[in-house]
């Protein structure tokens, strides 16, 4: 089996896409995977390969084409339409009528309904799984920031920071951040007595998949509520999850969905570990080939 992503570059677009193929690799150990840029596929050429019927665009002819980001949707398209057998499979709500691909996997809060061509997915892709690998009492604290429908409160999550130090006295505690993280907040936070109990990993100091290794041997994970990639992946690690709250700008459907989890008790709004719910089995990417290779 081989797959095909039409890449747009994008880290967090990847991620759904290797989530998929992983989960098609655990199915079917041979499976092959092939990431092309959109840059290298030029509308034009591919217009061309589809009416003089050239198909040798790639290594070898993909059963899967994948898409993530929406400069790759007309692309998939395209594609599709070379390579006849191939299945097209967007990971999003595509611009082009969902019709014209064999499947999009859309997240839940985008609305839309599950029927033969959309799988509804709770929240999007990722490459994690849970490797029953964590460690009683240890805890991962993942800092967002400022998004469009967030503002950053400091001291809002410095108090929120010391209320988990405060409630797990026992517990070993590892704080990150995220590229959204304001600039000298770690400075700031290092002058609270709070600190003392933090081992500190700004994002900048952490190598690749470092955060996903460590999502596999906390037993728990806070996360600022306006990284919801960031809690769905800690859900799909086994962990237990519980938010900080931030500021809200606005509200849609993105803070709906982290609302819906609090309402669903899959994550909660607390500070002490043993408050928090039991780690979930949240398995949607193996869900999602499933249904895309019966």
């Amino acid at each position: 089996m081989h797959i095909v992503y039409v890449s747009d570059g994008k880290a967090g677009h990847r991620s759904q896409a290797l989530g998929l193929f992983q989960a098609m690799q655990r199915q079917q150990a041979n499976a092959t995977f092939e990431e092309v840029f959109i840059n290298d596929l030029p509308i034009i050429s591919l217009i061309k390969a589809l009416f003089f019927s050239k198909n040798t665009l790639f290594e070898q002819a993909p059963n899967f084409i994948f898409g993530v980001g929406s400069h790759t949707h007309f692309r998939v398209w395209l594609l599709g339409k070379i390579f006849k057998k191939a299945k097209t499979v967007i990971l999003m709500k595509p611009n082009l009528p969902i019709a014209w691909f064999d499947y999009a996997v859309i997240p839940e809060h985008d609305g839309i309904h599950a029927d033969s061509h959309v799988i509804v997915t709770r929240g999007a892709l990722n490459p994690i799984r849970n490797e029953n690998r964590h460690q009683t009492a240890r805890i991962l604290i993942a800092l967002g920031g400022s998004s469009k429908r967030h503002q950053w409160n400091q001291e809002k999550v410095l108090l929120s920071l010391q209320q988990i130090v405060e409630h797990n006295p026992d517990s070993e505690i590892i704080l990150t951040t995220s590229r959204r993280t304001p600039a000298g907040f770690i400075d700031i936070l290092k002058q609270q007595s709070s600190a003392k109990k933090l081992q500190i990993c700004p994002v900048e100091q952490t190598p690749q998949g470092w955060i996903f290794e460590e999502m596999q041997k906390a037993e728990a994970v806070w996360v600022t509520e306006d990284s919801v990639s960031m809690i769905y992946e800690a859900l799909t690690a086994g962990c237990r999850v519980g938010v900080v709250a931030m500021d809200r700008l606005k509200q849609d459907r993105i803070t709906n969905s982290v609302d819906r989890l609090l309402e669903e008790k899959l994550i909660a709004n607390v500070f002490d570990i043993n408050l928090l719910p039991e780690g979930q089995v949240l398995q949607e990417a193996d869900r999602v080939v499933h249904q895309i290779t019966k």
